[in-house]
């Protein structure tokens, strides 16, 4: 399966805005610290992960 860089550090990024503001909806209000924190933690997952690249293909064992 190929998965292109740009749509794994999509995924990445959504899956950990949406693990902070859950997070952060507990007592259903965000506040500006939880807002911050969620858009940092897009921001690093983008980055982290734009930045590893894929393994390369190789033969299948």
């Amino acid at each position: 399966m190929k998965v292109s860089k740009m749509w794994k550090a999509v995924v990445a990024a959504v899956v950990a805005g949406a693990g902070t503001l859950s997070t952060a909806l507990v007592d259903d209000t965000v506040t500006a610290a939880e807002g911050w924190a969620a858009g940092l933690a897009v921001l690093a997952a983008l980055g982290f992960t734009w930045a590893v690249p894929n393994k390369p293909a190789g033969p299948i064992q």
